[in-house]
């Protein structure tokens, strides 16, 4: 089933601001919260649908790539839109949405004070570049990439926390000359986890948390670009106290073919010709990113003549077609030659057919020219 667009899900224009944006999504969370409608597969539905819709739109990155490619350019793990969100994604949003008004972890009970969940910390995001050939951009490939990340340390285990009885909020009562007012505010001993190490391996952090390599498969979508980046959910450090793993964030660093240049989608290719084949017409074969390709010469062709070739470029990382490969003639001028070949060339240098925009062809000229080269 396709997708909604994430504007019609919040109900804003896609000239929304910031704030409409945040107040759309904020009346769309109250209205189909989980506590508000429990045991309703079709709010939660909707909840979890809005919370990805805010998750794209609240970003401007993410959202630049939603407007110029939709759905599509979510996809391969770009943007983080979404698709693998789960609660406990959707209930770290609500630090900035609400405030305090959910308690730590988005459940109602800390609306107005005192109660309140323990949230669970989510771990940070890893950071690495990963370098593709235009023959893996054209194909897509999969990567399979080490890197040292923090995970859960064996053995560790963890207490309540005293502080607040694993509620995560302290509450605290002041007299006023209004009467009591009731604060809530985060744990200051375990953050608003609810938790703390009880014991842990000696290798392990205060966190129980622990260095360790481990090997990530990486798939990587075919028209990826130099500087695009690729989120892969799940596979950055883990967090404190058995919380929400970070992602892992992969840089695409595009390596320099060694005939062909990029641009966008097409590929760029400079062919050298003889003056004698630009003149008298020949055939030449193009370096593809698999195989080669047979062109055709025209006699009389010009310096700076482009030929494109359909579709021999790169696919779209989107699924918007493919490019071409433009092959930039370039004339090629001898710069040695032979008392004979000078001697020949001179008694051809008045002919009308070696000055700009001749207005008479004589080929028995290239002819002769053609044999002394050959």
């Amino acid at each position: 089933m396709a997708k909604r667009d994430y504007y019609e899900v919040l109900g804003v224009s896609k000239s929304a601001d910031d704030a409409e944006i945040k107040k759309a999504y904020r009346k769309m969370a109250l209205k189909y919260h989980p506590d508000k409608n429990p045991d309703n597969p079709e709010a939660e539905k909707q909840f979890k649908e809005a919370a990805e819709a805010y998750e794209v739109l609240s970003d401007a990155n993410k959202r630049a790539r939603y407007d110029q490619f939709g759905h599509d350019g979510m996809k391969g793990g770009f943007g983080g839109g979404g698709g693998g969100m789960n609660m406990d994604d959707i209930f770290s949003q609500f630090g900035d949405i609400f405030g305090g008004a959910f308690g730590g972890g988005g459940g109602f009970g800390g609306f107005g004070g005192g109660g309140g969940q323990a949230r669970r910390t989510k771990g940070s995001n890893l950071r690495i570049k990963v370098k593709v050939t235009l023959e893996e951009i054209a194909k897509g490939t999969q990567k399979k990439i080490k890197v040292f990340k923090l995970v859960q340390a064996e053995g560790v285990t963890y207490s309540t926390c005293s502080t607040c009885n694993g509620a995560g909020q302290v509450r605290r009562v002041t007299n006023t000359i209004l009467g009591q007012m009731a604060t809530t505010s985060t744990c200051p001993t375990c953050h608003g986890t609810g938790k703390t190490v009880g014991s842990k391996p000696k290798d392990a952090d205060e966190h129980g948390l622990k260095r360790k390599e481990e090997v990530v498969t990486i798939d990587i979508p075919k028209g990826v670009e130099d500087g695009m980046q690729l989120r892969v959910s799940g596979k950055g450090n883990a967090g404190p106290y058995g919380g929400i793993p970070g992602d892992l964030l992969v840089m695409i660093e595009e390596e320099e073919h060694e005939t062909l240049k990029r641009n966008g989608q097409n590929l760029h290719y400079e062919l050298y010709v003889s003056f004698l084949d630009a003149a008298l017409g020949s055939e030449a074969q193009i370096p593809l990113i698999e195989g080669k390709a047979k062109i055709k010469i025209d006699p009389g062709t010009q310096s700076g003549k482009i030929l494109r070739l359909k579709n021999k470029g790169l696919p779209s990382v989107n699924s918007y077609g493919t490019g071409d490969l433009l092959v930039s003639i370039s004339v090629w001028t001898p710069q040695k030659l032979t008392s004979e070949e000078r001697s020949l060339l001179e008694s051809l240098r008045d002919s009308d057919n070696f000055v700009p925009n001749p207005t008479k062809k004589d080929k028995g000229f290239f002819q002769k020219v053609k044999e002394m080269f050959s």
